[in-house]
């Protein structure tokens, strides 16, 4: 897709996706305020915006007639809670997210646990209410986010993570557990919005199949960034991973090894890419942009 193009596209979509989460998401002057303002403070600082960006996209690649934006809403709002406790000092005890200081270091721990709290059942309220009309979109988007999220798949793998800080662990524990912690909700960014689009079951597995292999890749660029870029090139704290002895691809494997692994699990996504029928020329310079920042 021509670059240029792409990046429209990709601009549209975010503006579409930001009012939509504003959209639903209480005033940060509603009372409780300061859970309100919490909840506000991690969602609208903002950050890449992938996986609304991929409920999207892919259900643009069918011939769709209900409204995306509603779950990529949704799947956001998910997806922020996760980082808001992932920063906590429980967890990774992080200062920075997204450019600006975390959740608990603005509003406090307690206010913190409880702003993810709420984003994450706002999630399942925006899903149901904005699919009143199609509850059999609403039924089976209800039933992946939940399952992609739960203690078998995300919740899980961050609980797995935790456990195995400072460890000794294989290549394919480490790939097992980014699959859940990581993959897991990428996928089912691309399983929503196959949903949405009405594609068939073959198609939707297919998209399944996408997600994973570009979560995979995803998480491991993410490490080599979080091993080579600054605070200011990512938003966020870098040097967490080694400062928490956490293992990841960089430290298993080394830089260039790891490197190598994004190449392949990229190059797998887009095979998946080629075995959907619709227009997936975004999705696949979406994808290979994702590789391109960590070269």
């Amino acid at each position: 897709m021509d670059l240029e193009l792409w990046e429209q596209k990709m601009g549209e979509y975010r503006q579409q996706i930001e009012k939509e989460i504003d959209r639903w998401t209480p005033k940060a002057t509603e009372k409780p305020a300061t859970l309100h303002a919490a909840m506000r403070h991690s969602l609208e600082a903002g950050g890449k915006r992938l996986r609304p960006v991929l409920v999207c996209a892919c259900a643009d690649c069918f011939s769709n007639e209900a409204n995306p934006l509603p779950a990529a809403a949704a799947v956001e709002c998910l997806h922020t809670y996760t980082l808001i406790h992932d920063d906590l000092p429980s967890m990774d005890d992080s200062d920075l997210r997204r450019g600006r200081p975390t959740c608990h270091k603005v509003y406090g721990e307690a206010a913190a646990v409880l702003a993810g709290d709420a984003l994450l059942t706002l999630a399942f309220e925006i899903i149901g209410r904005g699919y009143e009309n199609r509850p059999d979109l609403a039924a089976k988007a209800f039933t992946e986010l939940a399952r992609a999220t739960g203690s078998r798949q995300l919740v899980g793998g961050q609980m797995d993570d935790i456990e195995n800080e400072g460890l000794e662990i294989s290549a394919d524990t480490l790939a097992h557990i980014n699959a859940k912690k990581t993959g897991a909700l990428i996928a089912v960014s691309c399983v929503i919005g196959g949903i949405i689009g009405e594609a068939d079951p073959a198609t939707i597995e297919s998209l399944r199949a996408y997600g994973l292999a570009l979560g995979s890749a995803f998480q491991v660029i993410d490490d080599i960034l979080d091993s080579t870029g600054s605070d200011e090139d990512l938003g966020k704290t870098s040097g967490r991973d080694e400062a928490n002895g956490k293992i990841t691809f960089v430290t298993l494997e080394g830089l260039e090894t790891a490197q190598a692994r994004a190449r392949r699990e990229t190059e797998e996504a887009l095979n998946h890419l080629n075995k959907i029928e619709g227009d997936t020329d975004f999705l696949r310079t979406l994808t290979e942009r994702l590789l391109a920042r960590a070269s």
